[in-house]
C-alpha cells in the first residue's frame, strides 16, 4: 500500500483561467448551485479580462475533443446490450466494447460515467479498453428514464431525480453480468469517474470477492459502515486540485490500512477535479496520460 504526489511543469504559457471558475463548476456539476448561480459568478470574472463565452467555452464539455478512438475503429466492436437488475431499475443496458479480433475469452472492466449518464467521453474510454485487448461494458444508468438525453445538463437533472439506492443496485448487476459474459475470462475490472469513481469504491465495498481490480478516478469512498470490506486491489487517483474529494481520502485510508487493503492511490499535483476528462479545460494531458497508463498496466496485471 502507498500514496504518492506528483507534479508536472505547466503545459502552457496562457493566461490561467482563474481557481475560482473551476471550483463554480465543481459546484454547478455536482448540484450544488444551480446554472444561473454558476453564470452570475463567471460574469463577475468580467474586470480580470475574461468574457462569459470564453469561460463558459472552456469550462464546459466538447465532446468534440473527447474522441480518442473512433466508433468506426476497425480493431473493435462495438454495441449495446441489456442486463437484468432485479434490485434495481428490473433492466438496464449499457455500451458493450469488444476488440475485433477477440478469439475466445478476455479479461472484462466496468466504465462508470459521471453524474450525467452515458456521455460521449465515457464511450470513448470504453472503447479505449477495447483497443488494448479489454472487453468494456459501459452502463448507461439513465436508461430506465429514457438514456443520456444528449447534453449534461438534462442528463445531470434526471441522474438527481433518480433513486439513489435503485441506481447502486443497477451497477452492481452490471457488474456480475459483465464477469459472467460469455466473453469474460472470469476476472473483472472497474474504473470509473467523479460519481463513477464513488460507484467503483462502493462496488469495492460490496462485492469485493466478484471485484478484482478497481481503480477510482477522483470517487469518494464508499458509505462508512461498507467500507470494512474492502480488501482491493485498488488504485486510486487524485486531483492536488479537487479539495471537495480529497478532504474524503485521510478517513478512507485509515480503513484500507486497517483492513490490509491491497492499494496504492496517486494524487496528481496541480491538476482539478476531472483531469482525465479531454473534453474540458479540466483536462490536464500528461497527468490523464499517465494515470491512463498506470490504469491499463495495473488491469493488465491483475486481471491476466
Amino acid at each position: 500500500m502507498s500514496t504518492e504526489v506528483e507534479s508536472q511543469p505547466p503545459a502552457s504559457n496562457q493566461r490561467p483561467i482563474p481557481q475560482e471558475a473551476f471550483d463554480w463548476y465543481d459546484e454547478y456539476a455536482h448540484g450544488l448551485i444551480d446554472r444561473r448561480t454558476f453564470l452570475t459568478r463567471l460574469t463577475g470574472l468580467a474586470a480580470l479580462g475574461f468574457s462569459l463565452t470564453t469561460l463558459t467555452g472552456a469550462l464546459l464539455p466538447n465532446y468534440a475533443l473527447a474522441e480518442q478512438v473512433s466508433f468506426n475503429d476497425p480493431q473493435i466492436k462495438a454495441t449495446y446490450l441489456k442486463f437484468s437488475s432485479p434490485q434495481g431499475s428490473s433492466e438496464g443496458q449499457g455500451y458493450f466494447v469488444q476488440p475485433a479480433n477477440l478469439s475466445g475469452k478476455a479479461p472484462v472492466v466496468l466504465v462508470v460515467h459521471e453524474n450525467r449518464g452515458l456521455n460521449p467521453y465515457i464511450k470513448d474510454v470504453a472503447r479505449r479498453l477495447a483497443k488494448q485487448g479489454f472487453v468494456a461494458f459501459a452502463p448507461d444508468g439513465l436508461y430506465p428514464l429514457g438514456g443520456y438525453p444528449g447534453n449534461d445538463d438534462d442528463g445531470r437533472a434526471l441522474q438527481a431525480m433518480m433513486n439513489r439506492k435503485v441506481l447502486e443496485e443497477d451497477f452492481i448487476a452490471a457488474a456480475l453480468f459483465l464477469k459472467e459474459h460469455s466473453l469474460s475470462n472470469g476476472k473483472l475490472g472497474a474504473v470509473g469517474f467523479c460519481f463513477g469513481g464513488y460507484i467503483v469504491n462502493m462496488l469495492a465495498a460490496t462485492i469485493p470477492n466478484e471485484l478484482d481490480a478497481a481503480v477510482p478516478f477522483y470517487g469518494t469512498p464508499a458509505a462508512e459502515p461498507l467500507r470494512k470490506n474492502v480488501r482491493g486491489p485498488l488504485m486510486l487517483q487524485f486531483g492536488g486540485l479537487d479539495r471537495r474529494v480529497n478532504e474524503t481520502w485521510p478517513g478512507y485510508e485509515k480503513a484500507l490500512k486497517a483492513n490490509g487493503a491491497d492499494y496504492i492511490a496517486y494524487t496528481y499535483d496541480g491538476v482539478y477535479h476531472g483531469f482525465h476528462n479531454d473534453s474540458t479545460s479540466r483536462y490536464s494531458e500528461p497527468e490523464a496520460e499517465l494515470a491512463w497508463r498506470r490504469t491499463l498496466e495495473f488491469f493488465k496485471a491483475k486481471l491476466a
